[in-house]
């Protein structure tokens, strides 16, 4: 993984999937094209000309797509695009799939639910990198879930202290919390959405996600390791960050009516967590 910081110079991102794909190793990317981001703080659109900020285009991430797809496809590396937000970038997967490549691509439940008109609030809860897009992208994103284009739901999980968050939108850091609020945002915009099935979600969440990282993981059977989550996907609440097991409240989903709360985690057959905690 290049860990948030793309490789700009690509004969080093090719050699790099090279020494990949000897070890047999997944290669994860963050698509962003540093000569074009000029520091913008957002989405490039409408909303950024109307508050006066600094816009990210969407091409800052299309671009490093198709870049490391086309090397992908020449070094037969496994590779993995992380956190999609543009509608091409779906396009752009799907065209990858289709000519070969062995590539798969994640979405988070942010840029499949909000759109960058949440930015109108300056609130730097809805400040992250990708940005939030506009709502073609957002459809886009739940077309390319449906579809199967896109393998995996994530969730760029990114903590931060509330006061590096409590300043200007500009200066604040990018990044939001995702990892107690995945399952709810999923369950109420995919499953009661209509986008995705019960076991489709599943899927993306847990099988899938073993399949391409390697490991032995993501379903329940005989002699399996019981790595399991329950909920109850009809619970009705509304998301309150000072509920939080986490210890970082920076989450764009405060004060959001959600449906479906994890009730026990059971890890290695052990329960490690219940509605009473741990």
């Amino acid at each position: 993984s290049d860990d948030g910081r793309t490789v700009q110079n690509s004969n080093l991102k090719r050699r790099g999937m090279e020494k990949a794909r000897d070890l047999n190793i997944p290669v994860f990317v963050h698509c962003e094209d540093e000569a074009l981001l000029q520091g913008g703080v957002m989405n490039s659109g409408e909303i950024s000309k109307q508050l006066g900020l600094s816009g990210i285009l969407s091409e800052v991430e299309d671009v490093i797509i198709a870049r490391d797809i086309i090397l992908a496809k020449g070094t037969d590396v496994n590779l993995h695009i992380c956190h999609i937000s543009t509608s091409l970038g779906v396009d752009l997967l799907k065209f990858g799939k289709n000519v070969g490549t062995k590539v798969t691509g994640e979405a988070c439940p942010h840029h499949f639910t909000l759109t960058d008109k949440e930015v109108l609030s300056l609130d730097t809860n809805f400040k992250m990198n990708p940005p939030l897009r506009s709502g073609k992208d957002v459809e886009a994103i739940k077309r390319g879930l449906k579809e199967g284009i896109i393998d995996v739901t994530a969730t760029d999980h990114a903590p931060h202290q509330k006061y590096e968050k409590d300043t200007g939108f500009v200066e604040a850091p990018f990044g939001v919390v995702g990892l107690e609020t995945a399952l709810p945002i999923a369950v109420t915009e995919l499953v009661d959405g209509g986008w995705l099935t019960p076991m489709e979600l599943i899927e993306k969440l847990t099988t899938n996600p073993a399949r391409i990282l390697g490991i032995d993981k993501g379903d329940i059977s005989v002699g399996k390791v019981a790595d399991v989550t329950i909920i109850d996907p009809s619970i009705e609440y509304r998301i309150d960050v000072e509920n939080f097991v986490s210890k970082s409240k920076n989450s764009p989903f405060h004060n959001r009516l959600v449906k479906g709360r994890v009730e026990y985690t059971i890890v290695n057959g052990k329960v490690v967590y219940g509605r009473d905690g741990f």
